[in-house]
């Protein structure tokens, strides 16, 4: 079984990479397949242009408010866990008994 598993562990660590095919863009910057129709080459990039619009176009990031909130529900919700009752009892093992067991 030993041997069975060095093999295996072998045969596993000597297996070749799989190497990711490279990506191309197309006019508008976008990440298309290489080949397509309107692929740029290899490692063309778009005009700077190109790259400000589509900066712009992009979602803002949360404002510091939001961040705020996001926190204070993260605590809130931490706090309640942290106030949510012990399940033990002062001897341990509260959950094995029943009620008409003696101690």
């Amino acid at each position: 079984m030993r041997l069975l598993l060095l093999a295996f562990v072998i045969l596993l660590s000597s297996a070749a990479a799989a190497w990711a095919a490279p990506t191309c863009n197309d006019m508008e910057g976008r990440t298309v397949r290489c080949g397509t129709p309107g692929a740029m080459p290899v490692g063309w990039i778009p005009p700077p242009e190109v790259l400000e619009i589509r900066r712009a176009a992009a979602p803002p990031g949360p404002n510091p408010t939001e961040i705020f909130g996001i926190a204070c529900f993260i605590g809130g919700l931490l706090a309640l866990f942290a106030l949510l009752p012990d399940f033990e009892d002062g001897k341990g093992g509260g959950w094995d008994r029943e009620d008409d067991d003696e101690t």
